[in-house]
């Protein structure tokens, strides 16, 4: 018998409470923004390889690469993670960087926007986004960080960018 995601994961839900309370306090309007991936840290290997195994059990693995010096698998779910109207299919699951801790537990959500990163840039003036990667080759997309979590906004899904562009 596979465990479910919310067995595997726990439940996402204060995590993006904690989200959208952020962005409803930053004035970010994101209603008719798809809510594109969650992303899982785990703190070692071991535990890395045990879930990203249960995951795949519970989808397909769209892809696993090494970036920036670490293994990252992307899982499309059969069943969508539910969030008030919204549905999650997709898991970002990032191996432990050597020398980095990072606490297990949901690390960023990514948004998919439709509008130029200038012009969602200039409608939120107030924000320090972090920007540099829009200076990349593929999948440009900017960053609000705060301690706990961060909120990624781009142009494409996830499974887009693994399927037609990477």
């Amino acid at each position: 018998m596979s465990l479910s995601i919310y067995q595997l994961l726990g439940n996402a839900t204060p995590f993006l409470d904690c989200i959208f309370q952020y962005l409803s306090l930053k004035k970010v309007d994101v209603t008719n923004y798809e809510l594109d991936h969650i992303c899982y840290r785990v703190e070692t290997e071991e535990r890395y390889q045990y879930l990203k195994n249960k995951l795949i059990g519970l989808g397909e693995l769209l892809t696993e690469s090494q970036i920036g010096g670490r293994a990252i698998a992307s899982i499309k779910l059969t069943k969508p993670i539910l969030y008030k109207n919204r549905n999650i299919w997709v898991i970002e699951l990032p191996a432990p960087k050597k020398g980095s801790f990072y606490k297990e537990g949901f690390e960023h959500v990514e948004f998919v926007i439709d509008v130029p990163f200038d012009t969602f840039l200039k409608a939120h003036p107030h924000l320090d986004f972090i920007t540099k990667d829009l200076k990349k080759s593929v999948n440009q997309g900017v960053t609000l960080k705060e301690t706990d979590f961060s909120v990624k906004f781009h142009h494409h899904t996830l499974e887009y960018v693994i399927r037609y562009l990477d």
